[in-house]
């Protein structure tokens, strides 16, 4: 299965959640030590781009570490 690497814009990222909502693997999370944005809080990406597609401010980047 492929691995991902998520990049999350945090001066564009609102922390609207809906990132998180779709995240098959659980991968992303609202911080709680920011002020707003999401954090990727574990290593089981699986490069689907479920979190970009739904980003409504384009504030994701997926890469795919294979």
């Amino acid at each position: 299965m492929a691995k991902g690497k998520v990049t999350i814009n945090e001066v564009i990222c609102k922390g609207c959640g809906l990132c998180v909502s779709v995240s098959p693997k659980s991968v992303l999370a609202l911080s709680t030590t920011k002020i707003n944005p999401a954090e990727m809080i574990n290593e089981d990406c699986i490069a689907c781009t479920s979190c970009a597609k739904m980003c409504p401010d384009c504030a994701i980047v997926v890469e795919r570490l294979d």
